[in-house]
């Protein structure tokens, strides 16, 4: 059974309607609405609700024996604001489940998967357009359904800076995990970050990845996958900002990987080790 929850921002009825309709149809899936799903914030329309509500949701879903996954409605904005009120010592008693989305999501991503140590995948949100786009679903069905073995090709790109690297996957939205900065602590172990984003401009991308060198983010960091800037300024800039900013850092970059806010979203294992082989264009999964 998978839980349909709202973390983050609101969305139309019909949206939900279609999403889970979709899941079930489609896909199989018995869903399980959150009970506060549907709801808005009375005066801050951007949420899906009360904080306190939305956390409830999602440890409700988290903590329910007959749930096996946590899918999230949407991003947007939200999640920052409630992931503090989750209970991770109830979480940790559950037990494993997977967490399946992307965008604000990160925030879900990073914390949870510290807290519990466990894998979670960035992937399309339940109620999302990219569930249409054939290989986005097949990517998250293949990891929500049976283990991949060790050298499964997660995904492809192309080469912005040669080289390999061995480390635990982590990142998603450029934005969230530079808005962590002070709260969640840098990679602590060799990572591949994957990093995403929308709606930001070229100098917007530019302070954000300085803010993190300038932190030290990128100490442990051993090479980086880089998906869709999209909604943004002309790529030929985009490319740019990525190579002055990530290019003397001295490790492996693979660019124009199909996952972030396009058609396509390829889900990836967020916590899982993995292999990058910028040369080859290649993501893999090590263990």
């Amino acid at each position: 059974m998978i839980a349909l929850v709202a973390p983050s921002g609101p969305l139309a009825p019909e949206r939900v309607d279609r999403g889970i309709a979709r899941l079930e149809t489609e896909w199989g899936f018995t869903v399980r609405p959150g009970r506060h799903l549907r709801d808005r914030h009375p005066r801050l329309g951007y949420l899906a609700g009360d904080d306190q509500d939305r956390a409830d949701d999602l440890l409700a879903a988290w903590t329910d024996p007959d749930i096996a996954a946590v899918w999230c409605a949407r991003g947007g904005y939200g999640a920052q604001r409630m992931v503090d009120l989750l209970d991770f010592a109830a979480m940790r008693t559950a037990g494993t489940k997977h967490l399946i989305g992307f965008s604000d999501i990160t925030a879900l991503h990073t914390r949870i998967g510290r807290e519990l140590d466990q894998v979670t995948l960035h992937a399309p949100v339940g109620t999302g357009a990219q569930l249409t786009d054939e290989p986005s679903a097949a990517a998250v069905r293949r990891l929500l359904t049976a283990r991949p073995d060790p050298g499964t090709e997660l995904i492809t790109g192309s080469m912005l800076r040669p080289g390999t690297a061995e480390g635990r996957l982590i990142g998603g939205n450029l934005a969230l995990i530079a808005g962590d900065l002070g709260v969640e602590p840098a990679p602590g172990e060799p990572s591949i970050v994957i990093l995403e984003d929308v709606g930001e401009t070229g100098y917007r991308l530019d302070r954000m990845l300085t803010q993190l060198r300038r932190s030290g983010w990128f100490g442990n960091v051993t090479g980086i996958v880089l998906g869709d800037f999209t909604e943004s300024d002309r790529r030929e800039q985009i490319d740019a900002v990525l190579v002055d900013r990530l290019g003397d850092l001295g490790i492996p970059v693979l660019h124009r990987a199909a996952f972030g806010h396009d058609d396509r979203n390829l889900a990836l294992p967020l916590g899982a080790v993995a292999r990058l082989d910028a040369d080859a264009g290649t993501l893999r999964l090590h263990s």
